[in-house]
């Protein structure tokens, strides 16, 4: 129905306190995954969207590594809020990885060489709109979740460590997991400022 679809867009929101309680089943969420990626647009219909699936200890290598790589560039005087921030991201379910194929927008520039310098950007709008199709997904199934960007400072090691094709281009990471508490509260620009119209 159209009522959910719109609940569904006006309840998606950050959620950063998330718990391990396995809400939903792991099938159901990687259904929702494939889902998402196969049926999100893409320019010239070019798929280069890809995703990978954390769970267990492998989410919490995730975020290990993390912690790890931000403690050689944050000084240690400053660093508890950011080790808490990782500890929250650990704390959730799962991690979903967003990587865009370099091979697909490289091809795509050499075919169409007028459009070269469009399909960079043309590729990480697809993959914003498969990161939010799987954010609302996740929501719809009563899972909270958040959306971050520690790349480039943890590409090379999450490659190495789940031997990840090097032409994926990584491009956000999202902790998930079964909400522990609501989202803060969200201010909104009056829409009159944000929409015109013209009859």
């Amino acid at each position: 129905m159209a009522s959910d679809f719109y609940a569904a867009i006006q309840n998606r929101r950050s959620i950063y306190g998330i718990g391990k309680d396995p809400a939903v089943a792991d099938e159901k969420i990687l259904e929702r995954i494939r889902q998402a990626v196969k049926y999100t647009p893409t320019s010239f219909n070019s798929q280069t969207g890809r995703a990978v699936l954390l769970l267990n200890e492998h989410h919490h290598k995730l975020w290990d590594l993390t912690e790890g790589a931000l403690r050689k560039v944050v000084p240690p005087e400053d660093f508890a809020p950011t080790a808490e921030k990782i500890a929250s991201f650990r704390n959730g379910y799962g991690t979903i990885l967003f990587f865009e194929d370099q091979t697909i927008v490289a091809n795509l520039q050499n075919q169409f060489p007028l459009y070269q310098d469009n399909f960079p950007v043309w590729s990480q709008q697809s993959s914003g709109i498969l990161q939010y199709i799987v954010w609302t997904a996740l929501e719809l199934e009563g899972l909270g979740a958040s959306l971050q960007h520690y790349n480039p400072l943890i590409d090379d090691q999450v490659k190495k460590e789940w031997r990840i094709p090097e032409a994926w281009k990584l491009i956000a990471q999202m902790p998930f997991g079964k909400p522990t508490a609501p989202a803060g509260e969200k201010g909104f620009m009056p829409l009159e400022e944000r929409v015109l119209v013209f009859k």
